[in-house]
């Protein structure tokens, strides 16, 4: 890094404005010292975050850089925020409401990331526990401005997170659950449990006063129509991607990519069930009791048992894995929220661990781990946490905004789809089974660059896809085409539909990302044949933690 560099300085000072501002941010991000609050969800509590951004931004604009290192932290900086302020001047955040990530979820989600070991971690829950009730007000007044300004997030979307709060709040919901534990501790006193008792009573009843609130006050002004339009589109497509995009070419590529896709599976296919067809393959794997799972703990010592090996067969092999990023924790989400996996940092000095999550289809008990393999890559090794530890872990290198506040979704989701391609050029999906839950998991991310742009655009589907030809998309025809054109597991599909019409633009980060990490790599074996070497390659990238793909391209091309 620089030394003294203004510009690292800024970045720096920034991640504590920022943090001071929004508590949970800092907590997700692994800031310290803001684990007793709660962020103001409010309009002015809005509007003050994005002031600190355009602060720096300012300051750092006025800046010369001194060196590449400079040029690059600079840039990383500049793209991001005026990415997050472009949204903030289009009146697209403070209203913002959706089934995956908005302030009911990432305030209920903040408290899985919290210490719970001494009774010391328990009263800083306890605090933060105390404070939901204001936090969810701030939440109302901001859907209330927003109602009041025209800023109504779709019904479908008001009408899920109504469900999840009363989820959530229920007698035996996330609330109660969460200080259950504390009565094991020792050192926790009578005292600190009445606050733990209390605090749980209060945030379930805020939460379940926020569902009624979106029920009976947002919903019948909220609108009916899902999708977004153009513009909008654009602006969060460019906050999750950092990518200047030709709409038109990136759906047609979509489709392009769905068919190669599909061919290959079909190959696969036909080696599991000779003259069978996709859906009967993946029937014949269901069946098999090899890939069977029964119970959410088999599942959880499943993936916790093939994370474990991923880490210990590609240290020293494929990737420099320091002692601080061997521990990566797999639990079994809360319910409440959307099915899948995901995946939660470390914090900067890595006391807390990495952790991969699995949220559940409520009732699931059975599962088949051929359709799963490749998303523990994807989640864990050489996955998210790979790429998300190392920047962490560059304290020399990196500025703290580098580290902790420059991710992009492009990036992320692009480096881990990638990371499944990479594991089976690796060896590691030769099980045809395996590979066919890989393949079938990049249709996905194809099939949802299609139907998001589709959907949100209302787009007409193309000649010669096979799939209602010369109609518009709507929300139905993207269940029906996610639900008959990919091996997806149904339970879950309906949850994917409401989050791409709530999470505009994020869905085709997935594929853009990787389509940028593919083209980099084939760049640089080109430029250096003789000399390219794999592994020093994914080394600086990762090294140079994330950014927006626009700056990646530029980045990469210089390795």
């Amino acid at each position: 890094m620089s030394p003294k560099s203004r510009i690292h300085e800024i970045s720096d000072r920034f991640v504590e404005d920022y943090a001071r501002h929004d508590p949970i941010v800092a907590t997700l991000a692994g800031v310290d010292g803001y684990d007793d609050q709660l962020t103001d969800f409010s309009p002015d509590g809005v509007r003050a975050r994005a002031e600190v951004g355009a602060a720096a931004l300012r300051e750092i604009n006025a800046e010369t850089p001194v060196d590449d290192a400079d040029r690059v932290a600079q840039a990383v900086f500049v793209e991001r925020t005026t990415a997050d302020l472009d949204l903030h001047e289009a009146d697209l955040v403070i209203a913002d409401l959706n089934v995956i990530e908005s302030a009911p979820q990432n305030t209920r989600m903040v408290f899985d990331l919290m210490a719970t070991e001494t009774a010391d971690d328990w009263a800083v829950l306890a605090a933060r526990l105390a404070k939901v009730p204001d936090a969810v007000a701030g939440m109302r007044a901001a859907y209330s401005y927003g109602a009041d300004h025209g800023h109504v997030s779709a019904l479908r979307q008001v009408s899920k997170v109504a469900e999840q709060c009363e989820t959530w709040s229920g007698q035996d919901g996330f609330f109660a659950s969460l200080i259950s534990d504390a009565k094991d501790v020792p050192g926790v006193t009578d005292a600190l449990r009445t606050d733990l008792e209390a605090g749980a009573v209060a945030a379930a009843t805020a939460y379940a006063d926020l569902g009624h609130f979106l029920r009976t006050e947002l919903a019948p002004k909220a609108p009916h129509k899902d999708a977004v339009g153009a513009q909008a589109y654009g602006l969060k497509l460019r906050y999750f991607t950092g990518a200047t995009v030709d709409l038109n070419e990136l759906y047609h590529w979509g489709w392009d990519e769905f068919f190669r896709i599909e061919t290959e599976m079909k190959q696969v296919a036909a080696r599991i069930k000779p003259g069978g067809t996709l859906a009967e393959a993946a029937a014949a794997l269901d069946a098999d009791p090899r890939y069977q799972l029964a119970g959410a703990d088999a599942l959880q010592r499943w993936m916790q048992e093939l994370s474990d090996g991923a880490l210990v067969a590609l240290r020293g092999t494929h990737f420099d894995l320091p002692d601080a990023l061997m521990n990566l924790e797999c639990r079994i989400a809360p319910p409440g929220g959307g099915a899948g996996a995901y995946y939660t940092g470390p914090n900067a000095d890595f006391t807390r661990p990495g952790r991969m999550w699995w949220a559940l289809v409520p009732g699931q008990e059975e599962f088949s781990t051929w359709r799963e393999v490749s998303t523990v890559y994807h989640e864990g090794v050489p996955g998210h946490h790979l790429q998300i530890a190392t920047a962490v872990y560059q304290a020399e290198t990196l500025n703290r905004f580098q580290r902790l506040l420059s991710g992009t979704s492009g990036h992320a989701e692009g480096w881990a789809l990638y990371a499944e391609r990479l594991m089976r050029e690796l060896g590691y999906l030769s099980d045809d089974g395996d590979l066919m839950g890989m393949l079938d998991a990049h249709l996905f991310r194809a099939g949802r660059v299609i139907i998001d742009i589709g959907m949100h655009l209302e787009l007409e589907i193309p000649k010669g896809t096979g799939f209602h030809e010369g109609e518009r998309w709507t929300p139905d025809l993207g269940l029906e085409f996610m639900t008959t054109r990919t091996l997806t597991d149904p339970g879950v599909l309906p949850d994917e539909i409401d989050r791409y019409l709530g999470w505009p633009g994020q869905a085709p980060s997935y594929k853009l990302g990787e389509r940028v990490w593919l083209a980099a790599r084939d760049d640089a074996k080109q430029r250096d044949p003789e000399h390219f070497d794999l592994a020093r390659f994914h080394k600086q990238a990762l090294e140079m933690g994330s950014m927006g793909l626009d700056t990646l391209r530029e980045r990469l091309a210089a390795l």
